[in-house]
C-alpha cells in the first residue's frame, strides 16, 4: 500500500511513529488498509518512458505551496559525491514510499526557507530513499539541503490498487459517526500497531466538574468495525459503541 493533514493539505496531525527529525504537527505520509492485501512495491522513476531528459532547472526559491502539497518526508544527508540526496519517508520506503518516488516535482522547506525541485531519479535504498535533484550537482549541495522537509502535491500520489487503500491524508478530519447515527468525534490520527492501523478520533467531553476536555477513542481500522468511508461526505461509518 502506498499514505496528513487537514483541510489545507499541508498542516495535519502527526500519524504512527514520529521520526527523528519529524517534528511533532508535522505533516506525514502513508496509506492502509482495512483488509489484509498486497501493498504496491516502490519503483526505480529514473528517465521518462520516451528515454528523453527532461530540462535540468535549478533548485529555485518560491514563495508558496500548492494547495494540496503533503509532507512526505526529510532530507537526512547527502548520499555519495555527486549530488544525491538522501530521505527518510514519513512512510516506509518499500511500503507506501511510492508516492514520494513516482513525483517529479518536490517542494523543500526548511523553516521560513521553501524551494521547488524538480526529482530527476529517486529510488529505495534500505529504509530511505536517495534521489538526484535538477541543479544539485555535488556532495556540498547536497548536504546544503539536509533538515529540509519534502513535500509533493496530493495529485501526483499514485492511483491506490484497491477501494480498501486510504492515504492516511484523506482519513485526517473525516467525521466518524455509528450505525445508529451517533457521532463519536473526528479522526485526528492514525495509528500503526504492527497488525493493522487504528483510527484515534477525537471528541469534545467533559470532567465530572464539568470542565470541557478532548475525549479520545481508539477504533481498529479493520472491515470488522469499519463498514463505510465516504470520503466525499467526509464520513466514516463504524460498528461501535457510543460508550466506548
Amino acid at each position: 500500500m502506498s499514505a496528513r493533514d487537514s483541510e489545507s493539505g499541508r498542516a495535519s496531525e502527526s500519524i504512527g511513529r514520529t521520526k527523528p527529525g519529524q517534528d511533532e504537527g508535522s505533516a506525514t505520509f502513508g496509506a492502509f488498509v482495512r483488509k489484509p492485501g498486497a501493498r504496491r512495491m516502490a519503483v526505480d522513476v529514473s528517465g521518462n518512458a520516451s528515454g528523453a531528459r527532461e530540462a535540468e532547472a535549478a533548485i529555485e526559491p518560491v514563495e508558496a505551496l500548492p494547495e494540496d502539497a503533503v509532507e512526505v518526508g526529510f532530507i537526512a544527508d547527502a548520499y555519495g559525491l555527486k549530488g544525491w540526496v538522501k530521505i527518510v519517508p514519513h512512510a516506509n520506503g518499500k511500503q507506501g514510499g511510492d508516492a514520494l518516488l513516482s513525483a517529479r516535482r518536490w517542494w523543500l522547506v526548511k523553516g521560513r526557507d521553501r524551494k521547488s525541485a524538480r526529482c530527476l531519479q529517486s529510488k529505495v535504498h534500505a529504509d530511505t530513499i536517495v534521489a538526484r535533484l535538477a541543479g544539485c550537482d555535488d556532495r556540498d549541495a547536497a548536504l546544503a539541503l539536509k533538515g529540509h522537509t519534502v513535500n509533493i502535491a496530493r495529485s501526483d500520489f499514485p492511483k491506490l490498487d484497491s477501494d480498501d487503500e486510504f492515504y492516511w491524508v484523506d482519513l485526517i478530519g473525516l467525521n466518524v459517526e455509528n450505525e445508529a447515527g451517533v457521532a463519536l468525534g473526528r479522526v485526528a490520527d492514525m495509528i500503526d500497531n504492527g497488525a493493522h492501523s487504528i483510527l484515534r478520533i477525537e471528541y469534545p467531553d467533559t470532567t465530572k466538574d464539568g470542565a470541557p476536555v478532548t475525549g479520545e477513542r481508539l477504533i481498529p481500522f479493520v472491515g470488522v468495525y469499519v463498514k463505510t468511508v465516504d470520503r466525499a461526505a467526509k464520513r466514516i461509518v463504524v460498528d461501535w459503541d457510543a460508550d466506548y
